[in-house]
């Protein structure tokens, strides 16, 4: 059975506190996987909760790219996206708005979409708040409640910290 959250939940995942380990940068370097480099990384929160951070990135277009963060359903295998930071590299389509651009863009879970039969992270809006994967990091991390710990060394994502 597909998990479905409401809108209050889905903000609540997103604004609880999760701890970035203090290596978070060298574990969240890609690697090449069948024509892009994929990553992941699972966070615990203080009160139980599990999520995952997915970078990908083609390996022949730069600016097709995704920054996810999902929450791990409990005593499941089962992911639910609840944001997505999309490079520049198709046109998107909101359809239940029947809204098309092609630009850089973020994708939100939202109650409205899953209600009608959509991925919980179909709806997106355009950005210029990154241009590159690195940049798309840097906006998803304090957009979704994440504390960063004091650079020890100088990793992938962290060029503006």
């Amino acid at each position: 059975m597909k998990t479905r959250l409401d809108d209050l939940q889905i903000q609540r995942l997103l604004l609880l506190p999760k701890a970035l380990p203090q290596n978070y940068q060298e574990r969240l370097l890609p690697r090449p996987k069948r024509g892009h480099a994929e990553r992941e990384l699972d966070i615990r929160t203080v009160d139980g909760t599990e999520f995952r951070i997915i970078i990908r990135q083609s390996l022949f277009n730069p600016l097709d790219f995704s920054v996810i963060l999902a929450y791990r359903i409990p005593k499941t295998s089962q992911v639910f996206r609840l944001k997505r930071y999309n490079g520049k590299s198709h046109e998107h389509e909101n359809k239940l708005e029947g809204a098309k651009f092609y630009d850089y863009h973020v994708h939100t879970a939202t109650e409205r979409y899953q209600d009608t039969g959509f991925r919980e992270d179909a709806y997106a809006e355009p950005t210029d708040r990154f241009v590159d994967i690195k940049s798309a990091m840097r906006c998803m991390l304090p957009d979704c409640g994440f504390e960063i710990p004091m650079p020890s060394q100088p990793g992938f994502f962290d060029e503006e910290f």
